[in-house]
């Protein structure tokens, strides 16, 4: 499609059924800005999002994520972060020119609805987005950014929602005391939420033991990378001590994994939590589990609970140095993948839907 813009279009009802599509330009209402949108990432929480696109209770009303960026009977309109530049304005407070980190459609440009504008950023207001999660809704200027650095760039949309979602777990567990366990056990440890969750927990003096659950391709590589205290394949599960209380952190819905850990710690598993849904095609099999009931966890919500606690620049400001400690160490465990253009963007798309993607690459595209 050359320099024109585009879009791809994700059928609602089937996540596998996508196509890119040329994105006529509208103009832009009072309050709008256009962006160009640089780049962006390609991850397994896209997925997640495309699996929670329609309405499934996570935001408390009868919307889900195909919300943010497309209207009800729309094709869906998958939601990425990345950065952008603003191309056209309507809206005081925000000039061409100015870039901004935040959530976007995976398209090529994306017109925006300014509210709250000011020298940090803007909120979106377009009205269907006004009851969704805050964190959505908000786009940062790159340039005011405390913890942006420039060598990082490519690595903020590889990482920087995916390690929030870790470390806000991590928090939570020590927020619960840990649920009385000695050992936390996670499932897909070699995903990029895994192991900000895994980083998170290691900066700790006092905690359990964290043992990472993977393939049997990715052991030896993962427990390498020094993440986890321990790392074993799915098969060996059953050689753990059963009689020691644990905890499970599910981070793509694998309903067999989630069955046998339950199955073999049964009431000394103190507590299951479900993060994401990238095994999106996989038997969810969890009907009649011994042990506790699973508990979703929710970043946004979890992360408004923290600014409510802490005050949003604490809370920012903790962010801040658990990322700056992380990007230290994130280039060895992720080389950034670039790809170019829609047509390079749609087989992201389903490449990261069919899990073909390796664990170790940070997909980002440039549209």
């Amino acid at each position: 499609m050359g320099s024109a813009s585009w879009a791809i279009d994700i059928d609602r009802d089937d996540i596998r059924q996508a196509r890119l599509v040329e994105e006529a330009v509208a103009p832009l209402a009072p309050g709008q800005v256009r962006v160009r949108v640089d780049s962006y990432a390609m991850t397994a929480n896209n997925i997640t999002y495309a699996v929670f696109g329609k309405p499934a209770g996570l935001f408390g009303n009868d919307q889900g994520y195909w919300d943010f960026f497309s209207e009800p009977g729309e094709p869906g309109r998958l939601p990425v972060w990345g950065f952008a530049t603003v191309t056209e304005s309507a809206a005081e407070g925000v000039s061409v020119g100015d870039r901004f980190y935040g959530y976007y459609p995976m398209a090529s440009d994306a017109a925006l609805t300014v509210g709250k504008a000011g020298p940090g950023g803007f909120t979106d207001i377009t009205p269907r987005r006004t009851t969704l999660p805050p964190i959505y809704n908000q786009y940062q200027r790159i340039d005011a950014l405390p913890d942006y650095r420039a060598a990082d760039h490519d690595y903020w949309p590889v990482f920087r929602p995916l390690f929030l979602t870790g470390w806000l777990i991590a928090d939570q567990f020590e927020d619960e005391g840990d649920y009385g366990v000695q050992q936390i056990l996670i499932a897909s440890a070699s995903s990029k939420t895994a192991i900000g969750l895994g980083f998170a927990l290691a900066q700790r003096a006092d905690r359990p033991e964290t043992i990472g659950l993977t393939s049997v391709g990715n052991v030896e590589a993962l427990a390498a990378q020094g993440i986890y205290d321990r790392v074993i394949s799915y098969d060996q599960i059953m050689t753990l001590n059963a009689a020691t209380p644990a905890a499970l952190v599910d981070m793509a819905g694998n309903g067999a994994v989630t069955r046998v850990v339950h199955s073999h710690f049964g009431n000394q598993l103190q507590a299951s939590i479900i993060v994401g849904k990238s095994h999106w095609d996989a038997q969810a099999d969890v009907e009649g589990l011994p042990g506790p009931e699973r508990q979703g966890f929710f970043a946004p919500g979890r992360s408004q609970k923290r600014i409510a606690d802490w005050g949003g620049a604490v809370f920012g400001q903790t962010i801040a140095e658990a990322w700056l400690a992380f990007m230290d160490v994130a280039p060895r465990l992720a080389a950034i993948d670039i790809r170019r253009g829609g047509q390079a963007a749609l087989e992201a798309y389903h490449e990261m839907l069919s899990g073909r993607t390796d664990a170790k690459a940070g997909i980002v595209v440039i549209p």
